[in-house]
């Protein structure tokens, strides 16, 4: 009993900081707070109100369909976003599709995915054509440079060998350029996952009729705090647990990478 209470306490220890904060969170708005100014409570509520809240549109469904906007959305702009990968091998590999396509991509990549909205609803309207269009530039670009630095950080003695070899042009690059990137590709995936997600809940704040984005908007137009909390929550959870799926996917297809396991 006691070894097993000592480990509990063992795995239960990374999460000493967070309990501590919550803690704190729930003295400053339920005892501290009304003391000062009730009102004070509408505009920071305690987290038990917050869990109260997130058990009501769990219930109803209100919170599952928003996050399955907001997923749909992320996975297809996704998979469209994946064109970066050929790209980026070939900017990689072969000097001239560098040189033209680099001045291109140098003078976009700086441009925020957030400063690209009012243009998206005049082009595609509100919806989720435009979501998934700020979705993707998101995405787009950290796997377009990882991918390009990973195919151009290629030791040039594996390149040689295969060369000596006899490989064809088609086999360096399926064989070893490939394989060799991919490391850097996942980690430009895991990124761009990130940055996608980021970039789907700005869309969502201005251009959406659904997602957790426009539920943080609409809950702020009635003053329902707890229920933005919510969809902040949720929206770091979330990314969270994508960022930990696509590195159990990394170290599962990469094994041997020291790179992954990071």
């Amino acid at each position: 009993m006691i070894k097993a209470s000592v480990g509990l306490l063992r795995r239960l220890r990374p999460l000493a900081l967070v309990t501590g904060l919550l803690l704190v969170w729930q003295f400053i708005s339920a005892v501290w707070l009304p003391r000062v100014d009730a009102n004070l409570v509408t505009l920071l509520p305690p987290p038990s109100a917050v869990v109260r809240a997130a058990w009501d549109l769990s219930i109803s469904g209100e919170l599952p369909g928003h996050l399955w906007a907001s997923l749909r959305r992320e996975l297809t702009a996704f998979v469209f976003a994946l064109a970066a990968v050929p790209l980026g091998i070939a900017m990689g590999w072969w000097k001239g599709v560098h040189d033209q396509v680099n001045p291109l991509i140098e003078t976009l990549r700086p441009i925020p995915p957030i400063a690209w909205i009012p243009l998206s609803i005049l082009w595609f309207g509100i919806g989720d054509a435009q979501n998934q269009f700020i979705i993707f530039l998101g995405i787009f670009f950290p796997i377009l440079i990882n991918t390009m630095v990973g195919v151009r950080d290629i030791p040039t003695n594996l390149i040689r060998a295969a060369r000596c070899l006899g490989a064809s042009q088609w086999h360096i690059l399926s064989r070893v350029v490939l394989p060799a990137a991919a490391p850097q590709v996942l980690t430009g995936i895991r990124v761009g996952f990130g940055f996608g997600w980021m970039a789907l809940v700005a869309a969502e704040l201005v251009g959406a009729s659904s997602g957790l984005g426009f539920l943080i908007n609409d809950a702020r137009s009635v003053l329902r705090t707890d229920i933005v909390l919510v969809g902040m929550l949720t929206i770091g959870l979330t990314g969270f647990v994508i960022d930990c799926l696509v590195r159990r996917l990394a170290r599962r297809l990469l094994p041997w990478s020291l790179a992954v396991g990071q």
